[in-house]
């Protein structure tokens, strides 16, 4: 079952999709990279039935491209206004 500080996890996924991007892949791929991590990690980690290791994979895969986007975003309009 899905346990609250499994949350933990997303914060991995998007350190391991800045990796995956550092090592060549275009940026505008990093959703897809996110979501595939997130279900990769559903799937292995998770002891629960297989739906629910997919949809728990997925929220953890779009939750991290989310928190990606939100705090680029942030950090952009940050950098905008410095100027």
């Amino acid at each position: 079952m899905f346990e609250i500080y499994d949350v933990a996890i997303i914060p991995l996924i998007i350190g391991a999709v800045e990796l995956i991007k550092r090592m060549g892949l275009p940026a505008k791929y990093s959703p897809f990279a996110a979501l595939a991590l997130g279900l990769t990690v559903g799937l292995v980690y998770l002891d629960a039935p297989i739906k629910e290791r997919i949809l728990v994979g997925i929220m953890f895969g779009l939750s991290a491209s989310g928190l990606y986007s939100g705090t680029k975003n942030i950090v952009e309009k940050g950098d905008a206004n410095d100027s």
